[in-house]
């Protein structure tokens, strides 16, 4: 079931009038992002349901082991916020920083770098407004005390069986593996003797969707969302965009695109049938998003980021020397990102 209109989408703070999906219509206020990669290693953030009772019976290379578990959001969010961020640099905006201005960083002067490369000190965009209200970034991923984040981050569940995998919670198939690596001297003496042992765990093969949730119903936060997934997707091997760790051997590269959200359950399951192709009502779907919708929530982001005059300013100086000028193609790009 799809939840009535009683509140639609807030739009009173906004200028102008939008053009927006019903709710009865949508699967707002949940967002579904569909998520393809070959290879996940996210450190610590696997978390399986292989009980430690049966660990004299478990062989990690037996490729019979049929192990689930959860890909915790921790890792997800901080990915996905990532590009949450650099879209907001790209605008002209800088980005909440995520960490506290007096934490114990690794590296000397890392906070003051940071805000010199397009990030503001964690809160004080809300110290500077009239309201209580901070940046979007603030307000989606929650800031200080009690001020809770409006975007819910759920771990996303997986499973090695396919018939067991629902999309509609946020699921995916995937294959989870212990990979054990013997690190071993090269000295021709030596005869190759092990001097190191090390257990990576990883996912393979993932194929499936990570559900985010909005509490409140605001255009500029879905603008967000939309234009942070199409940038993750059109820079997925770029090092700093990639998801966990292994980067250097290709762990983290994640085609990631927004489901469409004007899809019916029924319509989003049939996208992960492999049986099954889209039907004519889906590809109008795909074409009404495309060609309406995405850009009504993108010109409300847009809006949010703009000047007195309704201009955006320039990207930030910091942003651009990390990025190429193809960056703003990517958080312009209105095709692609519904599946």
């Amino acid at each position: 079931m799809r939840p009535a209109d009683a509140d639609g989408f807030e739009t009173a703070h906004l200028d102008g009038e939008y053009d927006l999906p019903a709710l009865s219509e949508s699967t707002f206020p949940k967002v579904y992002i569909g998520m393809d990669a070959d290879l996940l290693a996210p450190g610590d953030g696997i978390v399986t349901d292989r009980h430690h009772a049966s660990a004299d019976r478990y062989e990690a290379d037996d490729p019979m082991n049929q192990i689930g578990g959860q890909i915790s959001s921790f890792a997800l969010s901080g990915w996905l916020r990532h590009g949450c961020e650099r879209v907001l640099q790209i605008g002209g905006a800088t980005a909440c920083h995520p960490g506290e201005p007096n934490a114990d960083y690794k590296r000397a002067n890392v906070y003051e770098r940071d805000l010199d490369a397009g990030y503001h000190e964690k809160g004080s965009c809300v110290d500077e407004g009239d309201s209580d209200t901070g940046c979007v970034v603030y307000e989606l991923f929650g800031g200080f005390g009690s001020k809770p984040g409006e975007l819910i981050r759920h771990p996303v569940s997986f499973s090695p069986i396919r018939r067991q995998v629902d999309v509609l919670n946020g699921e995916a198939e995937a294959h989870f593996r212990q990979l054990h690596t013997q690190v071993r001297s090269r000295n021709e003496a030596d005869g190759g003797q092990p001097l190191r042992h090390a257990t990576r765990d990883v996912v393979g093969n993932l194929e499936g969707t990570w559900l985010l949730q909005l509490r409140s119903l605001r255009p500029e936060f879905v603008g967000l969302l939309i234009e942070a997934v199409s940038f993750l997707d059109a820079y997925n091997s770029k090092y700093e965009f990639q998801l966990g760790g292994a980067r250097n051997f290709g762990a983290g590269i994640v085609d990631v695109g927004l489901v469409n959200p004007l899809y019916t359950d029924r319509e989003i399951r049939r996208v992960y049938n492999r049986a099954q192709k889209p039907t004519t009502a889906m590809r109008t779907k795909d074409t009404k998003w495309r060609d309406v919708y995405r850009k009504e929530f993108v010109r409300a982001l847009q809006e949010s980021l703009s000047d007195e005059d309704g201009e955006l300013p320039p990207a930030i100086d910091g942003a651009s020397a990390r990025g190429n000028d193809s960056d703003s193609r990517a958080a312009d790009d209105t095709q692609g990102d519904g599946r």
